[in-house]
């Protein structure tokens, strides 16, 4: 067993802290589960011309576990990785937080075939940030970077997607416990969620599902669920993944809307029971 996975298998998502409820009845103590947030930092070693240089590229707070599949789908989503063997080794490096024994740091190694250019990196990150330029930019950065993939063919009932929901909320573990958590979910074209990942930050849960499928040919023949609202960061990183279908339980935002327009990616919001809104691409959905 390795170290990465032995550290990973060893990781909860929560922990009980002692808290005072006040209700009605008076105030008590009682013991609470709590949603784990810490910082991972991802450092990047690959070759910069005839040496190896290595950089830290990212510090996102998640939730501990799944680090690699995060990992994988952060680098998968900024187009820094395209295939499994791009990567080298990926583990695991550095003292345990003092605090809670927790590795927050990541080394992803490249292979040395992998070209990374830092300072174009660097642009991407600002363009697709949505802090401070336009949205049209945000837009043609995305068109630039996504990857040219053939459509699959998904195609799913508007019933079977109404089924969704309910069947997503049983299989959150975490967010069942603590109610702070966030999930994105994968789903066939029969309505059967393959996997489900759950992060404090939504890009992370999407990242450690794309990171998931990447060793075995990704995401593209599945639809994506999301438990929250469906924002730029998500739209975008569905479509590094070749994904085709993206079902939210909350709302899309504008900029989610035209990118996943622009993208043909089949965008749903206000997923439930009753009905949900389409809101472009929708071929994919059959009626009854």
């Amino acid at each position: 067993m390795s170290e990465a996975i032995a550290v990973k298998s060893l990781v909860a998502g929560s922990l009980r802290r002692e808290v005072t409820r006040l209700s009605s009845t008076g105030a008590e103590r009682l013991g609470d589960a709590v949603s784990i947030e810490e910082p991972l930092e991802i450092r990047l070693s690959h070759m910069d011309g005839q040496a190896r240089s290595e950089q830290s590229i990212a510090i996102t707070m998640r939730t501990p576990g799944q680090d690699q599949a995060l990992a994988i789908g952060f680098l998968a989503g900024e187009a820094i990785i395209r295939r499994a063997d791009d990567i080298r080794s990926i583990r695991h490096c550095g003292p345990p937080s003092p605090d809670k024994g927790l590795q927050n740091v990541l080394r992803v190694e490249l292979e040395d075939s992998v070209r990374v250019d830092i300072e174009v990196l660097k642009r991407h990150f600002y363009t697709t940030s949505s802090c401070g330029v336009c949205g049209k930019a945000s837009l043609d950065a995305i068109s630039m970077q996504a990857p040219e993939r053939e459509d699959s063919g998904f195609a799913i009932g508007a019933s079977v997607l109404q089924g969704l929901p309910a069947k997503l909320l049983p299989r959150q573990d975490e967010f069942t416990r603590t109610g702070g958590l966030h999930a994105s979910a994968s789903f066939n074209a029969s309505g059967r969620i393959g996997r489900i990942q759950e992060d404090v930050g939504r890009h992370n849960a999407l990242d450690k599902l794309v990171g998931s499928y990447f060793r075995e040919g990704g995401l593209s023949g599945f639809g994506i669920l999301l438990s929250g609202r469906a924002s730029f960061e998500l739209i975008q990183k569905a479509a590094m993944a070749g994904v085709r279908l993206v079902a939210a339980i909350g709302a899309p935002s504008s900029l989610a809307i035209e990118l996943a327009e622009q993208e043909g990616i089949t965008l749903i919001g206000f997923l439930k029971s009753s009905g949900f809104n389409l809101y472009c691409h929708g071929q994919r959905v059959l009626e009854a």
